[in-house]
């Protein structure tokens, strides 16, 4: 299964939306000319090291990642979720939104890890508050998904909470899978993502409850 888009059209044009992917993917494309050494360098310079953190790397980390599968995760889920919470929180609201997400998402992680010298980098606890914001705000949306069975290929609507769901089991058994001696440097920042997470329902649900009230008096 590949997910491709949502069903609910944008509003508004998501320039947040793509600006935030192009500019991740700028780095993105910088880092591929990075050898191994130079990556984690580059990840230590601008990423969170929990045991030295310096307040702006919790903005700077969300826009680099290690990988393709990393990098192109989270650009897919920003392109298919970040659009309708944009249209939601507004241009303005959507930004500050993602980058404050990021930030306590990344300042959870050195929190919870305090001696850790691995550097945290990636917008995976943005993505997550995204995701939480969604499910608040969209319960009932539909994702357009491709079906690739052999030679057969079709797209079919999947109830867009399944993937949240799938998500949410995704990260936590990854979190578990890490728990033991060196889990802080494993690479997999469970507490971060499920931090954005629930600040993403926190924020739907203030939006909700904002909309309801408006819906009232009108």
């Amino acid at each position: 299964m590949f997910p491709v888009s949502d069903v609910i059209p944008s509003r508004t044009k998501p320039v947040v939306t793509v600006a935030l992917i192009a500019l991740t993917s700028a780095v993105f494309l910088y880092e591929l000319q990075l050898d191994r050494g130079e990556m984690y360098g580059f990840a230590r310079s601008f990423g969170v090291v929990p045991a030295h953190v310096v307040w702006f790397h919790s903005f700077t980390s969300a826009f680099l990642h290690d990988g393709w599968i990393h990098f192109a995760g989270n650009m897919l889920y920003l392109w298919i979720f970040g659009d309708n919470v944009e249209d939601s929180l507004g241009h303005a609201g959507f930004a500050v939104f993602y980058l404050t997400a990021a930030a306590i998402s990344a300042g959870a992680h050195a929190v919870l890890n305090p001696s850790s010298l691995a550097p945290l980098i990636g917008a995976s606890g943005a993505i997550a508050a995204i995701l939480g914001a969604y499910f608040v705000l969209y319960p009932r949306s539909q994702v357009l998904t491709a079906i690739f069975l052999v030679l057969y290929l079709d797209v079919i609507e999947i109830p867009a909470v399944i993937f949240l769901g799938v998500w949410l089991v995704m990260q936590l058994a990854a979190g578990l899978a890490s728990m033991g001696v060196g889990a802080a440097d494993s690479g997999m920042a469970i507490g971060a993502h499920l931090t954005g997470f629930g600040v993403g329902l926190v924020t739907g649900l203030v939006l909700k409850q904002g909309q309801k009230k408006r819906g009232w008096e009108e």
